[in-house]
């Protein structure tokens, strides 16, 4: 594989496949999630019209800035679908505890529902988190609901969205994945690891119920955040490899609408 990409400097980003936006630090990347949330809710509920939303728990930092934006336009979030990316299962394939310090629904919870104003909150029916006893339901409810506004998210160490490891396959063939239960790999319970348990990788979860590519292409747009240094090689490969299921975030490159926003740091040259 041509690597030489990995030493562009961020000047070439506008080179790349995806369209990119580098911002100045981590809290203006948090800060552009929160607003283009707002704001699509505040311009939905002018209309009469839902919104929905595909959400991750990684990256976070946006939903401090949310939740305050919401309280200081007074935004109803009464006519808002939260869809959770993704939840990390026990060895039985089940959703781990709602108390356990990873589970991305106490997350959700302790750092955005139980924050916001109990009179805009969004209504607890409408907190969706992908089922592993009934995965069919995420895309039954999207074709319901008739739309995803935006699809919001990280990139992982492998090129993951959402849990939607790696697979050496097309992209045709890897944008078909629905929701489904998979086994983390390796490289991303060390990546999580890291960041979550200090390096703990042996108390990682093994699997995890993912939202699959096919309902994220289906938004109608795509967000994503980067911002960490080991992202530096991570978003050029995203930008310049070709779309395969060797690296998952290549298949938004095809997208009609899909940006990646780059701090300061993931913006430097990977080597």
């Amino acid at each position: 594989m041509d690597t030489k990409y990995y030493s562009y400097p961020k000047e070439r980003f506008d080179e790349g496949k995806i369209r990119t936006v580098c911002l100045e630090s981590s809290e203006a990347v948090f800060r552009a999630m929160a607003e283009e949330m707002a704001r699509t809710v505040r311009e939905n509920n002018e209309k009469g019209e839902k919104t929905v939303f595909i959400v991750p728990v990684g990256p976070v930092g946006q939903y401090p800035f949310f939740a305050q934006l919401a309280a200081d336009w007074k935004l109803s979030l009464k006519n808002v679908w939260l869809i959770n990316m993704d939840e990390y299962l026990d060895d039985s394939r089940h959703w781990i505890a709602k108390d356990h310090l990873l589970s991305f629904r106490g997350f959700m919870d302790r750092s955005l529902y139980n924050v916001l104003p109990q009179e805009l909150n969004v209504p607890a029916s409408q907190r969706i988190f992908p089922d592993p006893d009934a995965p069919e339901k995420i895309l039954s409810i999207i074709q319901e609901l008739g739309k995803v506004d935006i699809c919001f998210g990280g990139i992982g160490i492998n090129g993951h969205l959402a849990f939607n490891e790696a697979e050496d396959v097309s992209a045709e063939e890897f944008a078909e994945r629905r929701t489904r239960v998979i086994e983390i790999s390796r490289e991303t319970r060390t990546a999580n690891a890291i960041g979550d348990l200090n390096g703990a990788i042996d108390a990682m979860p093994k699997y995890a119920v993912t939202v699959g590519m096919k309902e994220i292409l289906s938004a109608r747009k795509i967000r994503l955040g980067v911002f960490r240094p080991w992202h530096r090689a991570v978003v050029r490969r995203a930008l310049f490899d070709s779309p395969s299921g060797s690296f998952p975030v290549t298949l938004i490159q095809n997208h009609p609408d899909s940006l990646i926003y780059v701090n300061d740091v993931a913006a430097g040259i990977a080597f």
